[in-house]
């Protein structure tokens, strides 16, 4: 095994079996096959195998089967036999594998080694261990570790001096550790420590940064300052205020309100598809469909075209059952477009023909459209299939697709019981994983 190739593979999805379909594979009771594969370079068979070995408490059999991707050096590999040690309660053995890979210098180790150290009584030896890398490092970090140390003081001087640097040359000048980011943090401990107006004040200095004014939202909630929360909605142009005072006044049963809260600040709903959405899907929530599909309406009015707002729309009209109405609607926008429709848009209407007239209509309009045999078309047509319980016909649409639609084609196939198909149609890509550069990691600019 190579690390390269398995972190090219892993990342990528490619050349392997991925998660969610080994996943799959576990539900259809296929072990056999997860423990073949965990032993033929498979990460996260391998994963899987060794988690349900564990559960068996045959630890060291799970240790065995990891032994060969933890050699290579690999560092998703030393997070996951450490977090299954930790699992296990073998902390130390934990401690240890970070350990060495922090001494050889990996860039993540530091951070996963000290906060393994402070979730298991060493907090303060792990934040000594952190002082000498302010500036290297995330300040999250810092903060959580200095938490369990009861070091938040000492903490909160060291962000305080990083909320006095002017950036010359963000990120390259302060590694990202900018003065709003630091604002954030400190206001974080001081909220921690229950100083709540010195964090409200803080972030209230720092609202450029939109992770800082989604924090200050997010705290004037949890505090329940409901009045400070609706002023600051009705000024904050990025939503969040807003989000955060429907939630609250929605969790307190106040749907008019929550629905008011995101219509005060200058028509949000009206001039935002996002908060017309959100608005769309409380009402649904609270039994009000057709309520919502008149806000999606008119967002699919002023936005003619936009797919994913038709695509909320028609799943509005579903939900209701009124794909009538739906097709309707989308007829009458494509008539506005000289009727003439790209896929994109096109295939919103199948789910609604398919509730009307039944999937092989659904089917038959669709293979009438001049992008039908495409790949991205395939996988509508086998969604649908799928959906009436006709999986085999719609493995029959994508295996021509299968380069390019290989997980949906292999998850069907192991739906169906045909593993070993499965297995090679995913086998297929097996990628070339980029040459490893001179240095591991690098702080200079790309450009």
């Amino acid at each position: 095994m190579d690390a390269t190739d398995l972190d090219y593979r892993a990342r990528t999805r490619s050349g392997c079996i991925p998660p969610e379909l080994v996943s799959r594979l576990l539900e259809h009771g296929h072990i056999d096959v997860v423990e073949l594969h965990a032993g033929r370079g498979e990460w996260f068979c391998a994963l899987a195998w060794a988690r349900l070995l564990g559960e068996q408490d045959r630890q060291a059999d799970a240790l065995e089967v990891l032994a060969p991707y933890l050699a290579t050096g690999w560092w998703t590999a030393v997070v996951a036999v450490a977090e299954l040690l930790e699992g296990w309660g073998r902390v130390d053995e934990a401690i240890e594998i970070t350990r060495v890979r922090m001494e050889a210098g990996h860039p993540m180790a530091l951070e996963s080694y000290t906060r393994l150290l402070a979730r298991h009584g060493r907090a303060d030896e792990a934040f000594t261990l952190l002082l000498p890398h302010i500036g290297e490092l995330s300040l999250g970090t810092l903060v959580d570790v200095a938490a369990a140390a009861g070091r938040d003081e000492e903490a909160a001087a060291l962000v305080s001096a990083r909320t006095e640097h002017r950036c010359s040359d963000f990120p390259w000048c302060c590694r990202g550790l900018d003065r709003d980011t630091a604002i954030g943090v400190l206001a974080k401990i001081r909220e921690r420590q229950g100083r709540i107006d010195e964090a409200i004040a803080l972030l209230r200095t720092s609202t450029m940064l939109l992770n800082n004014r989604e924090q200050l939202a997010a705290l004037l909630a949890r505090h329940g300052r409901l009045d400070e929360l609706r002023a600051t909605a009705a000024t904050d142009d990025s939503r969040y205020a807003a989000q955060q005072l429907a939630r609250l006044l929605e969790e307190r049963s106040d749907v008019e309100g929550a629905i008011a809260a995101y219509r005060q600040a200058d028509g949000l709903v009206a001039h935002d598809p996002n908060s017309a959405f959100e608005v769309a899907q409380l009402l649904a929530r609270h039994g009000r469909g057709n309520e919502a599909i008149d806000v999606m309406r008119l967002q699919a009015d002023i936005r003619n075209g936009d797919d994913w707002i038709l695509h909320a729309l028609s799943e509005l009209y579903l939900g209701q059952g009124r794909p009538e109405d739906g097709l309707a609607h989308l007829d009458a926008l494509a008539a506005a477009r000289g009727g003439e429709e790209y896929w994109d848009l096109y295939w919103i209407r199948l789910p609604l023909i398919a509730a009307r007239d039944g999937v092989d209509e659904a089917i038959a309009q669709a293979r009438c459209h001049p992008e039908s045999a495409t790949w991205y078309a395939a996988l509508h047509l086998a969604e649908l299939l799928v959906g009436a319980g006709r999986t085999e016909e719609a493995v029959a649409v994508l295996r021509p697709h299968a380069p390019a639609n290989r997980h949906d084609l292999a998850g069907y196939l192991i739906d169906l019981g045909r593993i070993e198909e499965a297995v090679a149609v995913l086998h297929q890509d097996r990628p070339r994983p980029p040459q490893p550069s001179a240095t591991a990691w690098s702080d200079e600019p790309p450009f």
